[in-house]
């Protein structure tokens, strides 16, 4: 049973799970050694809080939030939820601060999304207590959340975390056993590598590819995966396509030129203004508030 949350760190991720905590009613301490990081926090959790109410995902009142700038403030926490920078020498360091002041039972959910949990929990006092728990942003519109044990995390740890997500309103799915990248980041990189390889070819440009993905693929598998559309349209054709197809897609170990060039020449994406494609300010807005109200629209109707 989860009797107080704790989170570590006050970012983006960190900020949006305080607000969806409060939303689901729980009390959160939030410990965050970034003075700015603070002030700005009631505000964003304000926020995020408001458009929860406004599209029905939340009802009710509030739970509060307290923003501490000290780590033993999380003592009393038996669910802790780290969010911080994805560095494995900085989390690691954050459980062993963390393990000096809770207690035994008390779980730690990582927010990584690419560290497997093992390397995590190494040298830890009670590696039993780690798993990964990792959300997708932002994530109070995309509801899936990887839930991933390592060999030694506690049967107790993977309930409480499962329990957390699913009060929050999202959904969580237990991998089988660790691997990098976990499965979402998997099948994203997958996709992105041919994709850039397409574009590198001359094939298709970057515009070209996003409208393909997004009027073809991207809303086929809204719907259903690839795996029950691989059984939908017969495992035997398939497996006819596979043979002819698989071997002349792309296979780089290392990252595309393409993208190697793009970050060599600063463009680094919609950031610095240009990456793959163009982003002058207009455009970045727009597609920024064209994916959220799609998001939650979306959300919105898997609640009704």
């Amino acid at each position: 049973m989860i009797e107080q949350v704790g989170i570590v760190g006050a970012g983006l991720m960190g900020a949006a799970v305080v607000a969806m905590s409060c939303a689901a009613g729980q009390d959160v301490k939030i410990y965050e050694q970034d003075a700015a990081k603070r002030q700005r926090l009631p505000g964003v959790v304000q926020g995020i809080i408001a458009e929860l109410h406004a599209n029905g995902l939340a009802t009710g009142t509030s739970g509060e939030f307290e923003a501490v700038a000290d780590i033993s403030k999380l003592s009393e926490c038996n669910f802790i939820f780290e969010a911080v920078f994805e560095d494995l020498a900085v989390k690691q360091s954050v459980y062993r601060q963390l393990e000096d002041v809770v207690s035994a039972e008390t779980i730690i959910g990582s927010n990584t999304s690419n560290i497997i949990p093992s390397a995590l929990a190494a040298g830890m006092k009670h590696p039993e207590r780690l798993l990964v728990v990792h959300f997708w942003n932002p994530p109070y519109a995309v509801p899936l959340v990887e839930i991933v044990p390592h060999a030694q995390t506690a049967a107790a740890a993977i309930r409480m975390a499962k329990d957390w997500v699913t009060e929050l309103g999202n959904t969580p799915v237990v991998l089988q056993k660790e691997v990098a990248g976990f499965v979402g980041n998997r099948l994203q990189y997958a996709m992105l590598r041919e994709a850039l390889w397409l574009v590198q070819q001359g094939i298709a440009t970057p515009e070209e590819i996003d409208d393909i993905v997004t009027l073809s693929l991207g809303r086929r598998y809204a719907v259903i995966g690839p795996l029950a559309t691989a059984d939908l349209g017969g495992l035997d054709t398939f497996l006819t396509i596979s043979r002819q197809l698989m071997p002349q897609l792309a296979n780089n170990l290392e990252p595309l030129q393409i993208m190697e060039d793009a970050v060599s020449a600063g463009h680094l994406g919609a950031k610095s203004g240009a990456g793959l494609l163009p982003w002058p300010g207009e455009k970045l807005q727009a597609t920024l508030q064209r994916r959220q109200t799609e998001l939650m629209n979306r959300r919105r109707g898997e609640k009704t």
